[in-house]
């Protein structure tokens, strides 16, 4: 009895012992994690950084019609919403990763069991970390650690911010969280861009194999990378799918038909800012955005980060426009005029530079050497102390290299040198479009390939403008009370320049050679007779105060050649003040961007274009009748005989000294549209005016940018007239007979094309 009495004793007393260590052992567990929690370990994350986690958020450029144009990034990420998901991704990724994501708290004591029991039995299968620890992990990163103790403190660590996350946010939050931080490898962050870099598709379009493949990345974004290890990839992939049918998310039917699709990367594009739609303008805008960085704050006082703060940045460029003008400008470039140029030039000695005959050797080669010394490639040699005998020989020593062609990059071995003279041989252009009314740049092409050549033709580059610089004469006379139909002598005008010189120039016709014509037959010919007798009337000095008030800003000087377009203006400057004549005499600021929002939505600046009144309503419509006679009967005739277009159309052809510039304005009543052609250097150039010209060089590509433009209903840019003058015009448009060019036998025939101007 004394025993059993002893035995219930010592039982009481083991069973008081236990529950003392128990409690003390939860309590010092509670109490560990209360420390953990306060960070008394280690620095963790506020509620605040719970509510707005820190990531590098790319900046999105937009399209005004809501399409993805481009971004600026340290890492290619993009947040997107649980709803805009597609159930294949969300599927696969808690198949693969955490079957019991909806039935855990952050930590799944389940499955660390599971891990416990492995490690000890040597039968390890799967790690034990939730989702909610992963995304915990991926928001704030693990430092370097040193000791097992310091990766334990850690790993605590994150359960407590995976329980606070799940407190913090809903499951459908937390997946989508997880998405958008993950890297799924060739520099694509979170789930957005992943799908647009390998599938060319939304987030909730990916299909059942598509998912499965990237989730798949996951495990090791490199090993299962579908683009170095397209086998790798599909095993994995397989694998994805096959845990989809162990949790019922797919049957085995459909995972016997879709295990033997091959992986598919023929959508595959690496997103950087080279390559894409609109690569120019992404750039040029690049170059504003980091401007405006610097002079808008946050509200804790910091700067904007163009590469981290998930800026979205919503543009007056319309994705569909857009497309057609670089399409118009690779179209009729590489199938038409760069071959031509080729064939030109083919055999010809120092090609493709029309020099002096006895200069001509030199000359090639000083502009070779100098082209040399601006190249990365002659800095990099020369910072490494290499003289300028050892460059030039490396120079002319063949390497591999990569060159652009319109059929394609060219895998070749050249020197480069000969890469050098390769490139000058490729017409370069330019194409800003924009809508007069508004001021909204709706196309913008800066050249013909970004990868190759990125010198900007639409804001940076200014060119010599050729004729389309006499609207800016021609308006001045209309403003000084002339009509289209006032009449001048076609004869040469010879200007005494002071201190024995004289300014007389030249036309390329004999037509209607000492007649009287009008002002609309004059500009519809190019005519620079009657140009040189305009500008001697009203002065080159008040010339440029009218282009100036019409928007261009380029410093041009006061002589009388600049009747003629010798003067260097930017295709954003032209197309600027052509505007002018389609909206009524306002001229509008060509703008590139609508809004600035920040990551969440929240709107940071709104921009609307500037405007002024240039000059009057009537002698904008008076221009608009002067350069529909360019179209209907001059140098744009071709828009009628050959592109077949029967609307209402003003535009002015140009071409420069020697052909080295080619230029097209094209007016609409809701379009304007500007193209420039020519080589990077001055001195290449087409040797002909039958090829050289604007008409031959530019206007095709606006042609085509307009047939395209117009078969699109969408874009909503109809063919109708343009609009009248509110009040009565003060002068007749009816010319009679002096509209319609008289008969006369010229003295010699010296072409058979439209005449336009050098």
């Amino acid at each position: 009895m004394a025993n059993h009495v002893l035995n219930n004793a010592n039982v009481k007393k083991y069973l008081k012992g236990f529950w003392i260590s128990y409690g003390i052992g939860v309590l010092l567990i509670i109490l560990f994690f209360m420390c953990v929690g306060f960070g008394l370990f280690g620095k963790m994350p506020t509620f605040e950084e719970l509510e707005n986690p820190k990531s590098n958020l790319a900046t999105e450029v937009i399209s005004s019609d809501g399409k993805l144009l481009g971004k600026y990034y340290i890492e290619n990420r993009s947040n997107t919403p649980y709803k805009e998901l597609s159930p294949n991704v969300i599927n696969a990724l808690i198949a693969t990763e955490d079957a019991r994501f909806e039935q855990h708290s952050g930590v799944d004591a389940f499955a660390m069991m599971r891990v416990v029991w492995g490690v000890a039995t040597g039968s390890s299968k799967g790690g034990g970390s939730t989702l909610t620890q992963q995304l915990a992990k991926n928001l704030f990163p693990r430092k370097q650690t040193r000791s097992f103790l310091e990766t334990a403190i850690i790993k605590f660590k994150e359960w407590v911010t995976a329980i606070k996350l799940e407190r913090n946010y809903s499951k459908d939050e937390i997946l989508a969280m997880y998405l958008n931080t993950v890297d799924f490898g060739s520099q694509s962050y979170g789930i957005k861009s992943a799908a647009k870099t390998y599938f060319n598709k939304d987030p909730g379009q990916v299909t059942v194999e598509e998912a499965a493949m990237l989730i798949g990345i996951l495990k090791a974004p490199t090993w299962f990378s579908p683009v170095r290890n397209p086998n790798h990839a599909f095993d994995r992939r397989n694998t994805v799918m096959h845990q989809m049918m162990k949790y019922d998310y797919i049957t085995s039917a459909e995972f016997d038909s879709l295990k033997v699709i091959p992986v598919d990367m023929t959508n595959y594009r690496l997103q950087d800012h080279t390559t894409g739609i609109a690569t120019y303008f992404r750039e040029y805008l690049r170059m504003v955005l980091a401007e405006w960085c610097t002079q808008h704050a946050k509200e804790d006082g910091t700067q904007y980060n163009l590469y981290r703060d998930g800026l979205k940045v919503y543009t007056t460029i319309n994705y569909k426009m857009q497309e057609y003008a670089e399409k118009a400008m690779t179209e009729y470039l590489g199938k038409e005029l760069q071959p031509a140029f080729f064939k030109h030039w083919k055999g010809v000695p120092n090609a493709p530079f029309a020099f002096e005959t006895g200069s001509a050797k030199k000359e090639t080669d000083n502009l070779l050497l100098s082209a040399m010394r601006r190249t990365d490639r002659y800095l990099h040699y020369k910072t490494g102390g290499r003289s300028d005998s050892q460059i030039l020989h490396d120079f002319k020593t063949p390497v591999k290299m990569k060159v652009f062609s319109y059929r394609g990059e060219i895998d070749t071995v050249m020197t480069p040198m000969d890469s050098i003279r390769y490139y000058k041989f490729f017409l370069q252009s330019g194409i800003m479009s924009m809508d007069p009314h508004t001021g909204y740049v709706r196309a913008y092409v800066g050249g013909i390939d970004y990868r190759f050549f990125q010198y900007d033709h639409v804001k940076l580059s200014k060119r010599q403008v050729g004729s389309t610089f006499k609207p800016f004469l021609y308006t001045l006379a209309m403003q000084e009370g002339e009509s289209p139909c006032s009449r001048y002598p076609n004869v040469q005008p010879v200007i005494d320049l002071g201190n024995g010189e004289v300014w007389a120039p030249e036309n390329t016709s004999e037509e209607r050679r000492g007649q009287q014509v009008t002002l609309k037959w004059a500009l519809a010919n190019s005519n620079n007779w009657v140009s040189g007798q305009l500008i001697k009337k009203y002065s080159p000095k008040a010339v440029v105060a009218m282009a100036h008030k019409m928007g261009v800003t380029s410093d041009i000087p006061v002589v009388y050649s600049i009747a003629l377009g010798s003067c260097d203006i930017s295709l954003y400057e032209m197309v600027g003040a052509m505007s002018v004549f389609a909206n009524k005499g306002v001229y509008i600021e060509p703008i590139f961007i609508n809004r600035i929002e920040d990551k969440n939505g929240n709107v940071l600046q709104t921009f609307n274009a500037k405007s002024q009144e240039a000059i009057s309503e009537e002698t904008a419509y008076l221009m608009i009748q002067l350069m529909k006679g360019v179209v209907q009967e001059g140098t744009s005739i071709r828009l009628r005989y050959k592109y077949g277009f029967d609307n209402e159309i003003a535009g002015k052809t140009g071409t420069t000294q020697n052909q080295s510039d080619g230029w097209f304005m094209g007016i609409t009543p809701d379009l304007v549209t500007g193209v420039w052609v020519g080589c990077e250097d001055r001195a290449a150039h087409f040797r002909t005016i039958a090829l050289g010209q604007g008409a031959n060089m530019a206007l095709p590509i606006w042609a085509l940018y307009m047939q395209h433009v117009y078969a699109d209903p969408g874009l909503r840019i109809t063919k109708r007239e343009f609009d009248h003058p509110s009040k009565p015009l003060g002068v007749d448009l009816d010319c009679g007979d002096e509209d319609t060019p008289l008969p006369v036998k010229p003295k010699k025939k010296k072409q058979t094309i439209d005449p336009d101007e050098f």
